[in-house]
């Protein structure tokens, strides 16, 4: 029996909470999203132009998940222009070591896995 076995039962859903929060933060925004404001608190049009491909909307979609999730503080000033800054929380912060853990290993691992990519495509 695996060690692991047990997670997908948690909470009593079948797993479905554990795979929803892990659906939200493998997604490769939140990633770089995460990564970004790592730098410390940035206004929406910073973040739009430091995460290269995304678009306003997912980036949006993105900060709202994160905001609901509890990793993303939205803090908005009442100026005119209205300015809106983001910033991570401690919770937030928490999911850095692990995101780094896993580019790491996927940094060490790239010569294998395109070597394997390789001799799976020559198959075909």
């Amino acid at each position: 029996m695996s060690q692991y076995e047990h997670t997908c039962m948690i909470r009593g859903d079948g797993g479905q909470t554990l795979r929803a929060i892990l659906d939200q933060i493998c997604n490769k925004w939140t990633l770089l999203l995460v990564a970004t404001l790592d730098q410390g608190r940035l206004r929406f049009s910073d973040l739009h132009q430091q995460i290269p491909g995304i678009s306003q909307r997912m980036l949006t979609l993105t900060l709202r998940n994160l905001e609901r999730d509890g990793l993303v503080a939205r803090t908005v000033y009442a100026e005119v222009p209205p300015r809106v800054e983001y910033e991570l929380t401690a919770t937030g912060k928490s999911l850095i070591p692990p995101a780094l853990a896993l580019a790491g290993w996927a940094i060490e691992h790239v010569p294998h896995i395109e070597a394997s990519r390789a001799r799976y495509e020559q198959r075909r």
